[in-house]
């Protein structure tokens, strides 16, 4: 997901935050008292942060601040993003273990509730997404390391009676001269009472322990075994649960309801009436368990009224953006394209991109414990502080009488980021129901996946239209892009800050990238009764496959190889770009290698989040039916914090688009209702899908930019350019139809 425009969001989420928060202007804070002892550092961005306690330092802060060290000398790191795969909870951790010189083995990890101590350094707010974790966080953990390892040693050369230079840091302990050594929880106490420092010096890359070796991911075990909890996991006594029976079409309310049918299943306690997203109502079923739940929901009577809300059809869809973009539309980028008219040779391309569910293996869920004071909840929330503001709004409560528990989440890929918060507005407002029935108590609200499937907040559906022209020798002169959909920030809170000139920058983003080519752009807005949202790699998911595909057709077209084709209209600005694809080009043997007959090479490159992803595909295709064997990436992220993290992200992603060229993966309306319900009829990758992919990353120093999502948007270019070069067909849609093609 995207997330440029969180600066500017800050006043809508707090008036009191700083909108420009430089990662320069920092402070420290520790709690002077918290039970069980031990040291316990915080971190705080002035200006953001409402409730704060770093003027007193006599006033414990929140107890899961930062970063804890035990007596015991179990070293407690809290997470201040949400963990759904990602490997924030690793990643994060081995920041502070490096600047603390901390014994791996003696590392934890766990997510921070919503607060203000937690919110990002650099967008004031607490949020994961536009892969900024490590990003952003790169320098305030490792900050708050070295703060600790100094107080730690500055203890010690207290109790020694030394100099703090006499002193060094390494696997959790203090050394000194006269063979004195101390563990980090013996020192712990005493290094409370130090001052924190103003400053610190971090190490030199060069003499990093721990960062950039491929470190197992600290909740592998546990997810490996099964004991990992989840928010669908999530219990507490005398709970309920409710699901929820919502309108066939978006913004549809409730006609009638007979729910005697319902009442009558052993377990089901109540069904009440409830507010739903974009101003529509439907039935919860409130139960002792989800089972009795969800058979009291199948056994409602409910008639809809849907009559007032407009209602989608894929094809009328396609057709009218088809005609629109055939229109002037909103520039988004100037270029002279006058030489199109008289072209030697022009390549006209049509490309349609359908909606995409981000259908992640745990569906939605959120527990909900409501009293007339305080809220608490628990979920797998990408957006803590829109989420815990969204509470108060809807209870009616403060947002200091809001506790919101962060859960470790099954994926999410942006839907668990929604600025409606439509999941949990929609679970208070169940939980609102159900007191408003003279109970009390704790309510789990969960989503089927047949609700998360025809849920909505898809990622929208594109068309884009180009015309490029060029010269009898193949030099590109003109390329006129048109780009129909329906934006993700209009007619959002965050249309005021996020759109220019009527441009959403995420529609067209990575549409002409770092290649020098003359290409003017052109966008229109459609509208549609479809809830929309950022998905993995955002505007990238489309922007990519165009410009990738129509790069290679060009490249034919001037009797060039695709690879130096590229790095031609690189040229010499952009060094990361060709370290990328060099790398993947090197790795795969593009150029050098024969491949068995009837298998052909296929290139892309793309960036993203300020990284580059290069991929090299090798790909056949039998009787109509196109299949990936081998992906070679490379990728420049700049600093590798956890190197098997970034090859798991790039296996992730690759895996992941692989999944939208494949048959049945587009979410299609009929009459306003989604045709897809399941897995059955909603097309994902599978694990017979999966090719080999091998992960080569550029070495350097320099700060880490993100990875979460830049290995999606190239491969299924590089698939097509490969299905291109065995049948002669060029692919202009998602999912692949070789058929149409």
């Amino acid at each position: 997901m995207r997330i440029e425009w969180m600066n500017a969001q800050l006043t809508e989420v707090d008036n009191n935050a700083a909108a420009d928060v430089g990662i320069t202007r920092r402070s420290f804070l520790k709690a002077a008292s918290v039970v069980g002892g031990g040291l316990i550092l915080g971190f705080f961005v002035p200006g953001a942060n409402k409730f704060a306690l770093a003027a007193n330092e006599k006033k414990a802060i929140t107890p899961n601040a930062f970063l804890r060290i035990a007596p015991d000398n179990t070293i407690t790191v809290a997470i201040n993003r949400l963990e759904f795969g990602q490997g924030v909870t690793t990643s994060l951790t081995m920041l502070i273990a490096e600047e603390l010189d901390a014994d791996w083995s003696h590392m934890r990890a766990e997510l921070a509730p919503a607060g203000d101590v937690f919110k990002d350094p650099i967008f004031g707010m607490q949020m994961t997404g536009g892969s900024s974790s490590v990003k952003n966080s790169y320098t305030q953990y490792r900050e708050i390391g070295a703060a600790a390892r100094a107080m730690l040693i500055a203890a010690a050369a207290k109790q020694w009676q030394v100099t703090v230079a006499e002193c060094s840091a390494k696997n959790s302990m203090v050394t000194g001269p006269l063979g004195y050594k101390a563990s980090f929880g013996s020192l712990a106490e005493a290094a409370m009472q130090q001052a924190v420092p103003e400053k610190v010096a971090l190490k030199d890359p060069k003499y990093f322990q721990l960062i950039g070796k491929p470190t197992l991911r600290i909740d592998s075990f546990a997810k490996s075994t099964g004991t990992q909890k989840f928010g669908i996991d999530f219990s507490l006594p005398n709970m309920k649960v409710a699901v929820v029976a919502r309108a066939p079409v978006f913004g549809g309310t409730v006609a009638s309801l007979d729910a005697s049918n319902a009442l009558a299943i052993k377990g089901v306690q109540h069904v009440v009436k409830v507010a739903t997203d974009r101003g529509g109502s439907g039935v919860a079923v409130i139960a002792d368990g989800y089972w009795p739940a969800k058979q009291g929901r199948d056994a409602l009577l409910v008639k809809w009224n849907s009559g007032n809300v407009a209602k989608v059809d894929t094809a009328q869809q396609f057709a009218a953006f088809k005609a629109l973009a055939k229109t002037p539309g909103t520039v988004a980028k100037k270029a002279d394209i006058s030489a199109l008219a008289g072209a030697a040779k022009k390549i006209s391309a049509e490309y349609e991109f359908p909606y995409l569910a981000h259908a992640p293996m745990e569906p939605l869920n959120c527990v909900v414990d409501l009293s007339d004071a305080a809220c608490t909840v628990w979920a797998g929330s990408q957006f803590q502080t829109f989420d815990q503001a969204a509470v108060a709004r809807t209870a009616g409560l403060k947002p200091e009488q809001v506790t919101f528990n962060t859960m470790m989440a099954g994926g999410g890929f942006g839907r668990r980021g929604v600025p409606t918060s439509d999941y949990i507005v929609e679970a208070v407002q169940v939980a609102k129901a159900y007191r408003a029935q003279g109970k009390t108590g704790p309510i789990k609200v969960i989503w089927s996946r047949e609700d998360d499937i025809k849920g909505g907040y898809y990622r929208p559906s594109h068309l884009h239209l180009a015309e490029i022209g060029f010269d009898k020798q193949g030099n590109m002169l003109a390329w006129d892009h048109t780009v129909v959909g329906q934006s993700i920030l209009i007619g959002t809170p965050l249309e005021k800050m996020a759109v220019k000139d009527g441009v959403d920058e995420t529609m067209i983003e990575g549409l002409g990238g770092p290649y020098n080519v003359p290409m003017k752009i052109s966008v229109h807005n459609a509208e549609a009764n479809v809830p929309v949202l950022w998905y993995r790699s955002v505007g990238s998911t489309h922007t990519a496959f165009v410009m990738e595909t129509l790069l290679d057709e060009a490249a034919h077209l001037a009797g060039s190889d695709p690879v130096a084709y590229r790095k031609k209209l690189l040229g010499a600005d952009h060094p990361r770009h060709i370290a990328a694809l060099d790398l993947a080009v090197q790795t795969s043997g593009y150029g050098k290698t024969k491949l068995a007959k009837g298998h052909a090479f296929g290139v892309a490159m793309h960036e993203s989040f300020n990284s580059v992803v290069a991929y090299v595909v090798e790909a056949s295709v039998t009787k109509g039916v196109p299949k990936l064997h081998k992906v070679w990436a490379g990728v420049h992220c700049n600093q590798a914090v956890n190197p098997l993290t970034i090859e798991a992200q790039v296996q992730g992603a690759a895996l992941m688009a692989l999944g939208t060229t494949l048959p049945g993966s587009a979410i299609t309306f009929k009459d306003g209702v989604v045709e897809q319900q399941n897995f059955n009829d909603y097309t994902v990758a599978r694990m017979n899908d999966m090719p080999v992919v091998s992960v080569a990353v550029v070495p350097s120093f320099d700060p880490p930019t993100g990875m979460g999502e830049p290995g999606f948007p190239p491969l299924a270019p590089a698939f097509a350019n490969a299905i291109a070069k065995l049948t002669g067909k060029r692919l202009r849609k998602l999912p692949f139809d070789l058929e149409k093609a």
